[in-house]
């Protein structure tokens, strides 16, 4: 439970005992949702993020960005945020960013977009240029693992440090496991860099284009 919480909780028990109550009945928090109690059509599952407020960004929000693509895709993207241009836009594959994303799926792994699944882990803008908490993820983190769970990709390519972080929980060093082949579950997870930031250091499209060729040998 995070601190805002427990105030709430605890200024409604200041004013129950203002009113003269000496005993109450438990409150029940309002909890991270559990993957096992989501359901299994993706399109209902759709409809669950876009209607989710479980956390304080759907106050900020225009929309919950629930996902893209194929829902039998072999390869899926993992972002981490919703991008303000992404927000505005209410559309997938825009800004520098998506421009090089939607490059690197057609003129290098030789897909279309619709063969792929794009989503994120936190599916909605994050405030100003804040990072979300770590509740804010938390709160996301069972849609994302359902959306896994009902596409069951061979491979899940991470966007940089913090969607890999967010979907493995692993701290270390980002460029001890970019471009690895990592087993996660019953499928594969490769982590690379973020096309923003290979936008603003294209010395590194060389690396990038390396792990385009292991996520595409992965594939056949």
């Amino acid at each position: 439970m995070d601190s805002f919480q427990n105030l709430a909780l605890l200024e409604n028990l200041y004013r129950l005992k203002a009113l003269g109550y000496r005993y109450v009945d438990p409150i029940t928090p309002n909890l991270q949702t559990s993957s096992n109690t989501l359901p299994d059509s993706l399109e209902t599952l759709q409809q669950n993020i876009r209607q989710c407020y479980l956390c304080d960004l759907s106050k900020s929000r225009r929309q919950s960005m629930s996902g893209f693509g194929n829902r039998h895709a072999r390869l899926m993207f993992v972002d981490a945020y919703v991008s303000a241009a992404e927000d505005e836009a209410a559309d997938y594959y825009v800004g520098r960013s998506g421009v090089m994303l939607r490059d690197m799926i057609e003129k290098v792994l030789m897909l279309k977009t619709e063969d792929v699944y794009y989503t994120h882990s936190v599916k909605c803008k994050p405030f100003g240029f804040q990072n979300p908490s770590t509740s804010e993820c938390n709160s996301c983190a069972p849609f994302l693992s359902k959306q896994i769970d009902i596409i069951q990709p061979r491979v899940i390519v991470t966007l940089g440090p913090d969607a890999y972080r967010i979907l493995s929980g692993d701290e270390n060093d980002f460029e001890r496991v970019r471009g690895e082949i990592i087993p996660f579950g019953n499928s594969l997870l490769i982590p690379m860099y973020h096309p923003l930031y290979l936008v603003r250091n294209p010395s590194l499209k060389k690396e990038a284009l390396r792990d385009l060729q292991t996520i595409k040998g992965q594939l056949l």
